[in-house]
């Protein structure tokens, strides 16, 4: 029995669309843990058990986890709470669960920068790297995928994109560092499900195929869409005011600032590329698959 939690979202997504295909063949039944069943297709229904509720509610998740030999393990950071609640408070009812049903195996969604100089001022990262230190206490073995940005983000500014042909972000222009597709990061988590030899706790770098700079990225999607983009750097004052405007509480407000400057700063050059690390979906195939048309969309109607 696999546990599957946030099957809607981006990862969890595509990780149960992977699993649908390859589990049955493996012997392995599966359970997703969803606020509104509703989300899921009729055709995924009727093949999965489903336990309605959060994931972060006590009496859910020890429902999920009864019988349960792995669990995927993805928190949606809650923007209105702080970082600590958003990520450790949240999974703190699912590690006693965790312990209580004796499930053997834990594959969680988290992020690069363990072991660098910046991992403990990283906001919302360093807060998602004390969640995984919370689970690895509970005597699973358990996965950390450490995951760079993902190409996803991009989505958020399709409207600037082919409004006003710009991107933004905090970081300097030339700086590299990974980037990864969510589809590759559910194909690595699927891997770990379903072939579970492995014991201990570690991280698994989930890195893409190269490193990339905001005017690398530029160039692809001008390429890639057939029209001039160009990178803004915004602020970090810009970035937080901007955040507060949206609604976002005080402190997770703070702690995306933090993310983002430890990004700067090196956050994600920690581990070097290999063969196992790399992930193959490149910034050009998605460009034109995910991003191009998602610009180009309103143009054409």
């Amino acid at each position: 029995m696999i546990v599957i939690t946030a099957p809607t979202g981006n990862i969890g997504s595509h990780l149960l669309t992977s699993l649908l295909d390859t589990a049955p063949a493996a012997g392995e039944e599966l359970r997703v843990v969803v606020r509104d069943p509703a989300r899921l297709p009729d055709q995924v229904r009727e093949r999965v058990e489903v336990v309605t509720g959060s994931h972060g509610d006590a009496d859910v998740v020890d429902r999920a986890f009864e019988g349960a030999d792995a669990v995927f393990w993805l928190v949606p950071p809650d923007a209105s709470q702080t970082p600590q609640d958003a990520y450790s408070t949240f999974t703190l009812p699912a590690v006693k669960a965790l312990a209580a049903h004796q499930v053997g195996h834990v594959v969680g969604v988290s992020a690069l920068g363990r072991g660098t100089p910046v991992a403990d001022r990283a906001g919302l990262v360093t807060a998602s790297l004390a969640m995984d230190d919370l689970i690895a206490e509970s005597g699973v073995a358990y996965r950390a995928l450490a995951c760079p940005s993902f190409f996803e983000n991009f989505l958020e500014e399709a409207a600037s994109i082919r409004e006003q042909g710009v991107f933004t972000d905090v970081v300097a222009p030339d700086r590299k560092a990974p980037l990864v597709a969510v589809a590759d990061i559910a194909a690595v988590a699927a891997g770990l499900l379903l072939k579970r030899s492995w014991t201990g706790v570690d991280s698994v770098p989930v890195l893409g195929p190269q490193d990339v700079s905001p005017n690398d990225l530029a160039r692809i999607m001008t390429e890639q869409l057939g029209r001039p983009v160009r990178y803004e750097r915004q602020p970090f004052d810009e970035l937080y005011t901007a955040l507060i405007g949206y609604g976002l509480n005080d402190a997770f407000a703070q702690g995306v600032v933090d993310m983002k400057r430890a990004k700067d700063d090196g956050l994600d050059a920690g581990v070097t590329r290999t063969r196992a690390t790399a992930t193959p979906t490149t910034f050009e195939r998605w460009c034109a698959e995910t991003l191009k048309p998602a610009v180009l969309s309103e143009v054409a109607s």
